[in-house]
């Protein structure tokens, strides 16, 4: 009885947050007129501020991921200007490019709990600013020890983006719209990745780390006009008023959210095995290994996107190519952004900050996982390593069809009450 009343709050829920951000009849005129606004008596468009609250919000979750995909390239494409006007020794740039990923593990260790604790707008702000000081150290840094620090402030920015940018737009955003605006803003990683390789091809690595910075900026000014997250409010409410919560990680193990963790974790799991920390961080290496010019390869990977199965295709079909000694530049970034706009959505709020740190801290981990050991399995093999990270996507395609529910059209309690359900 108690579930039914719950699930007969569900509409009541997603009116009250359209409400909090002037949004009317978003979700439930979609049947005719399947757009943003509302129709006057005569049948013509109303304007209202819904489309600008969203759009303003969508771009600046998209300028978060697109630094993102920035510094996650960043490294590769600087390595030699770096090593020559510094004077770097090899074992000093890899601290500087692996230290990133110490950043985002610690981000993402933080992210949950910090979203939950000062909000979701706030946490934007904190790790914009983490994005600025970064960029800003690397850009006048006369040693190894400030690019150091640039580059973890920059990680730690990025282990916050990961979490709470989806996690922003799919509590803001009304169903018929919510997977439009979040693909346009999670596909700005490898957007902000190809950017950077074909920028950076012919510019100096200070130059590349100030374009790199206008993002942040642009982040900056956008978060003056977004609001909180309504269902955090309510959320906030609510704990004031019930002074429980099942927010802590022992509590994700309980059958009744058993469920949603795996699809999570599984997800972060398929999404980091996939081998695109490899393709990043020793892009040259591999350009080089195939006897390719390093700055044409950068740019043909500016220029490819492909889909989770054609990630899958690109890594059989590199694999292949080095047992025949033909390059193919095939680069995938689809599932840099799918599987945090799911999970996103399938996350309740009431677990959503341990249930997403977790999510979070197993991508980074499994994220350096494959930057770690890429070279040693590059060294044994080239071939066999992009076979390996093809089955890895085989393995993701099968887990997807299997577990993975779909949530299109479905709003975000919906979601939640079903998967919940399951393991009741």
């Amino acid at each position: 009885m108690e579930e039914e009343q719950s699930v007969a709050k569900l509409p009541l829920i997603e009116a009250e947050c359209s409400a909090r951000l002037g949004i009317s009849n978003i979700d439930y005129d979609q049947d005719q007129h399947g757009g943003v606004g509302s129709l006057d008596s005569a049948g013509a468009p109303v304007e209202t501020r819904s489309t600008a609250v969203l759009c303003i919000c969508t771009f600046a979750a998209a300028c978060a991921a697109f630094t993102g995909g920035c510094l996650a390239s960043y490294s590769s494409l600087a390595e030699s200007g770096i090593i020559a006007d510094l004077g770097l020794t090899v074992a000093e740039y890899s601290v500087f490019g692996s230290i990133m990923t110490g950043g985002a593990m610690l981000g993402a260790v933080i992210s949950g709990r910090m979203t939950d604790f000062i909000g979701r707008r706030r946490t934007l702000w904190v790790l914009d600013i983490f994005y600025i000081v970064g960029w800003l150290a690397i850009i006048f840094a006369e040693g190894a020890w400030l690019l150091d620090l640039g580059r973890l402030s920059l990680g730690i920015g990025f282990g916050l983006t990961c979490y709470v940018g989806p996690v922003y737009l799919a509590e803001i955003t009304p169903k018929n719209v919510r997977g439009l605006l979040m693909s346009i803003s999670q596909s700005m990683t490898g957007y902000g990745a190809s950017f950077t390789f074909l920028v950076g091809s012919f510019v100096t690595w200070r130059s590349l780390a100030i374009i790199g910075c206008i993002p942040s900026l642009l982040l900056l000014l956008a978060l003056f006009f977004i609001p909180e997250s309504p269902r955090w409010l309510d959320y906030i409410e609510n704990q004031r008023l019930q002074q429980n919560s099942d927010d802590n990680v022992l509590n994700l193990f309980r059958r009744k959210y058993l469920h949603i963790v795996i699809i999570g974790v599984g997800l972060m799991v398929v999404q980091t095995s996939d081998g695109l920390c490899g393709f990043l961080f020793y892009m040259s290496e591999i350009f080089d290994s195939a006897g390719i010019s390093s700055t044409l390869g950068f740019i043909l990977v500016a220029v490819v996107q492909a889909s989770a199965t054609g990630q899958c295709l690109g890594c059989f079909l590199t694999g292949l190519s080095y047992f025949l000694q033909v390059y193919m530049g095939s680069y995938a970034f689809g599932m840099a952004q799918i599987p945090w706009i799911v999970v996103s959505e399938i996350l309740p709020i009431n677990v959503k900050g341990s249930a997403g740190t977790l999510c979070n801290l197993v991508n980074w981990f499994c994220s350096w996982v494959v930057s770690y050991t890429f070279n040693y399995s590059f060294s044994w093999s080239p071939t066999g390593t992009f076979f390996i990270y093809a089955g890895m996507c085989g393995f993701g395609v099968a887990f997807i069809a299997k577990l993975v529910p779909e949530t299109k059209g479905r709003t975000l309690e919906e979601i939640h009450a079903s998967l919940t359900h399951i393991m009741q």
